[in-house]
């Protein structure tokens, strides 16, 4: 009987050992984690956010003195600081390679992890397609198919093409489900500022 009751104990303690050492999160924690950072860098920064409902009533502008930033539908955050060209004509278009200027801040860590805005000679494109509602970009060259080892452009860097042209500077809050294969795996929020969408002619 003593030998059971001390084997009892062995495996209790032996379970409770290793459920002290997990540090496993589960993925509603991460999610957690990542509404909570978000919120702390708006804070931090003094980001005032509007609805769409109110960005579309300004003429689908940001106000960048204010720092504004819309909240769109797809949980992007976007602020417009330079619309781009004055032609309504000059808009990214289907098959259209893109040239893009831009610093990327992990909002968990709170450190640029990837960027391109010290390197005059070297710059990062992607190839933009439109399938009926559907959109999607392909990186061809640059940091981040280097740095991620994906060609898949993030989803919330093509929210803004529907609201700007050529040359365009936005600012982006992206959520992991609108980021990159990374920021899907790890529930990471990452923040851009991409200061040029440009059409490579």
């Amino acid at each position: 009987m003593k030998k059971f009751t001390w084997l009892f104990f062995a495996l209790l303690a032996a379970g409770w050992m290793f459920q002290a050492c997990d540090d496993t999160k589960t993925y509603a924690e991460m999610l957690e984690e990542e509404d909570d950072g978000i919120a702390d860098f708006i804070n931090e920064h003094n980001i005032k956010v509007i609805s769409q409902s109110e960005f579309y009533a300004n003429d689908s502008v940001t106000n960048v003195e204010e720092n504004e930033f819309v909240q769109l539908a797809s949980g992007v955050y976007m602020q417009i600081v330079d619309k781009g060209s004055d032609n309504p004509a000059d808009t990214v278009k289907n098959n259209d390679e893109v040239i893009v200027r831009f610093m990327e801040y992990s909002i968990l860590d709170r450190d640029t992890t990837v960027s391109n805005l010290d390197s005059p000679d070297y710059v990062d494109v992607f190839r933009y397609t439109v399938s009926g509602t559907s959109t999607a970009g392909i990186f061809l060259e640059g940091y981040m198919l280097n740095a991620y080892m994906n060609s898949t452009v993030p989803a919330g860097w093509l929210v803004p093409l529907a609201y700007v042209r050529d040359r365009a500077h936005v600012r982006l809050i992206v959520p992991s489900d609108m980021g990159h294969q990374t920021a899907m795996q790890y529930v990471y929020p990452y923040y851009y500022d991409i200061q040029k969408y440009q059409i490579w002619k």
